[in-house]
């Protein structure tokens, strides 16, 4: 007996109202419910059991689509699949593609969320959202990230790339990072199109050639024993923190984040852990008489865990602090700029390079810089400490004197050549 397909008809469907299942051939079947609702069905034979398969309502599906999709699954039932499984892996994969078509913007505040507790301060994850909204999300922000390509990086990154080209740097290290994990979240495939080497640096200039090193405003080291008298003069914990800041020749945030515990008083050594340095790298600094007087003048009575606590002793002192003091005290670099407290480093490093014989990796070791030569990074195998002990005890020698007349005498050479 052949079995007939095209049995209802768009009336019969409409008026139909009594509950049950109307057979309309081939598999399809109008349903019925009891509250009157109607739906198809796609009815089938597998393996001895019977599969209802719901194609949709009457009144998002016509008859003639009902009819086209029973017509797919019976193909598929005479291949040999099963047209319920096939639904279910297409489904599936639509459900997936849709998840990868996540936009740049969200991939962005899920990587800064996923990764501001491993910054130092919120202050970076806003720096991260602010140029990011700023030069990249007019771009590309609203885009599917799977959908970004080298000609879209290169839209956002032009405009500013020979006018604002350390920004651009940064943001496109930024772009190149939410790629990334973009990537490893399964969002995008393929090459990553901000990646520098190898790819945009064919494309655009090398930062180097665009950037003008702008270095800090710092005090001539001639000039250090008149400030070094004059800041001592001054009262309060800024004051103190920053005669420590330039008696280890450390960063303002490394000194202004200093605690008690890490202060060897036995072996007259400061231990900066890694998570303070800027390297994330354990840093030891040897303390020098001068140094360990600041700190003894400001542990009596000490409320804080912290040596050089801001207003809330619960907290340390601003990073703002020292620039602010500087304000107020009358010194300026060679060109007559406002000296800063970065620019102490390079005072340190200056004196030690042209008025000391120190090795030239003791000095970039007190500063917890990476070295980059192969011969002295051998020296990295240790820290110096009993060589650097002897430097910075020569510099806080230099800075306690006020008054200078005529040449300034290199000292340390006889400590320098038993450093050697």
């Amino acid at each position: 007996m052949v079995r007939k397909i095209g049995q209802l008809s768009a009336m019969k469907v409409t008026k139909e109202a009594k509950p049950g299942y109307y057979a309309d051939g081939g598999g399809l079947y109008l349903r019925v419910g009891p509250t009157g609702a109607k739906s198809w069905i796609f009815r089938y034979m597998l393996d001895g059991s019977r599969h209802d398969m719901g194609l949709g309502p009457v009144h998002t599906i016509s008859l003639a689509e009902a009819r086209a999709k029973a017509a797919e699954f019976r193909k598929l039932k005479h291949d040999g699949s099963d047209p319920l499984k096939v639904r279910e892996a297409q489904l599936l994969a639509a459900k997936l593609e849709s998840a990868r078509t996540i936009r740049f913007r969200e991939c962005a505040d899920a990587f800064i969320t996923a990764h501001r507790s491993g910054w130092k301060s919120g202050k970076h994850a806003d720096q991260w959202q602010n140029t990011l909204a700023t030069y990249v999300h007019p771009t590309l922000g609203d885009l599917p990230v799977n959908s970004i390509e080298t000609g879209l990086v290169l839209k956002a990154l032009e405009p500013i790339w020979h006018t604002k080209n350390e920004t651009a740097t940064r943001v496109r290290s930024r772009i190149e990072n939410i790629l990334d994990w973009a990537t490893a979240r399964g969002y995008r495939r393929g090459e990553n199109p901000a990646r520098w080497k190898g790819h945009l640096d064919k494309l655009l200039v090398s930062p180097s050639k665009i950037q003008k090193v702008r270095h800090h405003p710092a005090l001539p080291y001639d000039s250090m024993g008149q400030f070094m008298a004059a800041l001592r003069k001054r009262s309060g914990i800024s004051a103190r923190g920053l005669e420590f800041l330039i008696l280890t020749a450390l960063r303002t945030g490394e000194v202004a984040g200093a605690r008690w515990d890490e202060i060897d008083w036995e072996r007259k050594i400061w231990t900066v852990p890694a998570e303070r340095m800027k390297m994330k790298r354990e840093h030891r600094v040897p303390l020098s008489t001068a140094a360990l007087a600041v700190l003894d003048s400001v542990k009596e009575g000490a409320p804080s865990e912290f040596i050089f606590p801001g207003v809330n002793p619960k907290k340390p002192l601003s990073n703002m602090a020292f620039l602010e003091l500087l304000k107020d005290m009358p010194f300026s670099d060679r060109n007559g700029e406002r000296i800063t407290p970065h620019g102490f480093r390079s005072t340190f490093r200056d004196w030690a390079s042209e008025q000391t014989h120190y090795p030239n990796e003791v000095a970039e070791m007190a500063l917890a810089h990476i070295v980059k030569n192969k011969v002295e990074a051998a020296y990295r195998r240790g820290d110096l400490i009993e060589k650097r002990s002897l430097l910075m005890e020569d510099w806080a020698q230099y800075c306690a004197i006020e008054n200078r007349n005529g040449d300034v005498v290199p000292i340390g050479r006889g400590k320098a050549a038993a450093a050697k």
